[in-house]
């Protein structure tokens, strides 16, 4: 019984041990592949998470504070949307009569101009706010695929001489070493 519990445990080491050794191969390869724009598309789902993959963090700030920012004009552009709504079915249930302190001079069709002014704000700053999360997506993803993007000092921009069928002649031209 006791050699029997051995040879498991000793089979199980192995398994263990050719497991690992099988693994650090692929491990490598995954090293060596390095960054990933995908991944940081998809972490990007999550505000900012792209952005810290690519070693961008200092961007998160400049993204919440775009989201608060709007999530506040959005707030206030439904409220006063809201009330002036309410305001203007009340005058048209009351024949006129006024609701909100204030806008008694204000004629009903000069308060459904209001309601259409900050509807027409609350759907642009909805709009605005979607586009700051695709502005978001596509700031990851750009620069995902720019990670290892590296400028040297060796680019530059030189004149040359140009060689032709009949010989090597002066003449005007650039030539680019990248």
């Amino acid at each position: 019984m006791k050699v029997e519990s051995e040879k498991r445990k000793a089979f199980f080491a192995l398994c263990i041990s050719m497991a690992f050794l099988f693994q650090l191969p692929a491990f490598n390869t995954l090293q060596a592949q390095g960054h990933s724009a995908n991944k940081a598309l998809c972490l990007s789902l999550l505000p900012g998470a792209g952005q810290v993959y690519n070693h961008q963090a200092w961007k998160i700030p400049i993204i919440y504070g775009a989201f608060a920012g709007m999530g506040y004009l959005i707030y206030d552009n439904y409220q006063s949307m809201k009330m002036f709504k309410d305001e203007y079915l009340f005058r048209q249930q009351h024949n006129g009569a006024t609701n909100l302190a204030g806008y008694e001079g204000y004629s009903t069709s000069n308060i459904y101009s209001l309601y259409n002014s900050y509807n027409q704000n609350y759907q642009l700053m909805i709009i605005i706010t979607v586009g700051i999360y695709a502005l978001n997506l596509v700031d990851a993803y750009v620069f995902g695929h720019l990670f290892e993007f590296q400028m040297t000092d060796e680019i530059s921009l030189a004149p040359g001489v140009i060689g032709t069928p009949l010989g090597l002649h002066p003449s005007v031209g650039l030539t680019f070493n990248l």
